[in-house]
């Protein structure tokens, strides 16, 4: 592949937009998946939570989420206009139930009061943080004391194979993530690596080892 398919793949990742990007909305749900199921149930999500997710892509999981408790509210924020776009769409049922609510974002600073939500969780959105320091303070400051945040990512093994991540990423193996984490306030709780086969671009099955920390404010 050419330095400008790379490119163009990295940003679409990072970024999706135009006809391309709903295909890298569908395709990144489908390989993430089991990452986010991992995550969200890593949640320990309790009745009448409320759920904030950082970069939900098309937001096809939301429903799995719904099922972990009752009279559960979900705020997702998107960076992306197609992304947030799709999710609406995707989950409008619960959109227009008032359980569902989908927001665009600048990536670092979240549009939420203090202390508002019990769970957030994050699955592959650590590689296009902008300012992790303060973005990880703003989740501290709108979660409610005791709170968890759910931080999943996959490995920077795994991930340096992968060509288009020398463009527009920064790949963290978890001793980096948990060095970031300890210049927060937040506790690390709970942190695992998990190694699962996932479809490559190309279509053969590969090996993607994945890291879920669970942090307690």
């Amino acid at each position: 592949m050419k330095q400008e398919e790379l490119q163009a793949i990295a940003s679409q990742l990072k970024h999706p937009s135009g006809e391309k990007g709903i295909e890298m909305g569908n395709m990144m749900n489908e390989t993430n998946i089991n990452m986010t199921k991992h995550s969200i149930q890593n949640l320990n999500i309790a009745n009448e939570n409320r759920i904030l997710e950082l970069g939900h892509g098309n937001a096809g999981h939301v429903e799995f989420l719904f099922e972990q408790a009752e009279r559960l509210k979900y705020y997702g924020l998107e960076m992306s206009e197609l992304m947030f776009q799709e999710a609406r769409q995707i989950n409008r049922n619960f959109v227009s139930q008032k359980q569902a609510f989908f927001s665009l974002y600048d990536g670092n600073t979240i549009p939420f009061e203090a202390e508002l939500f019990d769970k957030i969780f994050t699955v592959n959105t650590i590689y296009f943080w902008q300012k992790p320091e303060e973005l990880l303070s703003e989740i501290y400051r709108v979660l409610k004391p005791n709170g968890n945040f759910c931080l999943t990512f996959a490995e920077e093994d795994f991930m340096k194979k992968l060509p288009f991540t020398q463009f527009e990423f920064e790949l963290y193996s978890t001793e980096k993530a948990q060095e970031l984490i300890k210049k927060s306030d937040f506790k690390i709780v709970y942190t695992e690596t998990q190694t699962e086969k996932v479809k490559s671009k190309t279509g053969e099955l590969v090996d993607r080892a994945f890291t879920t920390i669970v942090l307690e404010k």
